[in-house]
């Protein structure tokens, strides 16, 4: 990349992100991880990288990268901090975004927050991807007292246990064991959920390639989805992460997912690089 890098720190609920344009140039996994380091650069959960579209009927493409410096498919907090900071810029009110997952449109909501269609949640054991066939409803993966967990693929792999008290849950340890199963050969996503009401579901989310995190945007939908599937939930929930609450419906008439949250800027400035 080049010399010194602008950026842009932002977060959905303190799913903090970092935005960049790819015209600043390529980005090794050293810089990556440098960018993400709180110590020594910016800080954050994952880096964005706002390119030119690809399909002909997209605003933009956003490339997502963990901390670690692995690539992901999907960030529903950031997607809301690109479409958010791209929609001002260009005074739109809608846009679609691109990934490697597929297309995302997106909308201003009152408020200043942001609606991003997810798209349709996929449960086939290929899909996830699992290493064998299994049923996702009940994939009988265990980690220590915790069992019987959901599959959901929402343009990540997502694992999502049920729990009686999430704050007896060992987030750090449970799902840093679960992320590297050898049932995930992409390794996964892990959402803890107690649903305190139909409408209403406490989440935790160790995510891959990053940790725990104050909120995941894709973890949330994986989650109400996945209490739906179960007979938990309505298709309609709020959902209470450390960091806030996703307002979330599963659209019964195409199966899409909205996911509608608040967007915060933090700063901008320019990174001297490597």
């Amino acid at each position: 990349m080049t010399k010194n890098l602008s950026f842009r720190k932002m977060h959905g609920l303190g799913n903090d992100v970092v935005v960049v344009r790819a015209a600043q140039g390529t980005f090794s996994l050293q810089d990556i991880r440098h960018i993400a380091d709180r110590r020594h650069g910016v800080g954050c959960d994952q880096l964005l990288v706002m390119e030119a579209p690809q399909a002909g009927n997209a605003d933009l493409f956003m490339r997502i990268y963990n901390a670690d410096g692995s690539e992901a498919q999907a960030c529903g907090n950031g997607t809301r901090c690109v479409a958010h900071l791209w929609m001002t810029e260009n005074n739109r009110d809608h846009c679609t975004i691109e990934t490697v997952s597929g297309l995302l449109a997106c909308r201003m909501v009152d408020g200043g927050g942001v609606e991003v269609d997810m798209g349709v949640p996929r449960f086939g054991w290929q899909d996830i991807p699992l290493a064998e066939e299994r049923d996702t409803l009940h994939l009988g993966v265990m980690s220590g007292s915790l069992t019987d967990p959901v599959a959901v693929n929402v343009g990540n792999p997502h694992t999502v246990f049920f729990v009686d008290d999430i704050e007896q849950v060992d987030v750090e340890g449970l799902g840093r064991q679960v992320e590297q199963h050898v049932l995930f050969p992409e390794r996964t996503n892990v959402g803890f959920a107690q649903v305190l009401a139909p409408e209403k579901i406490r989440l935790r989310v160790w995510e891959r390639g990053t940790g725990v995190t104050q909120a995941c945007g894709s973890g949330a939908c994986a989650a109400m989805v996945a209490a739906v599937r179960r007979g938990l939930s309505s298709h309609k929930a709020e959902v209470l992460l450390d960091g806030g609450s996703l307002f979330l419906q599963w659209r019964r008439e195409d199966e899409h997912i909205l996911m509608t949250g608040s967007v915060s800027y933090v700063f901008q400035g320019e990174l001297e690089c490597l």
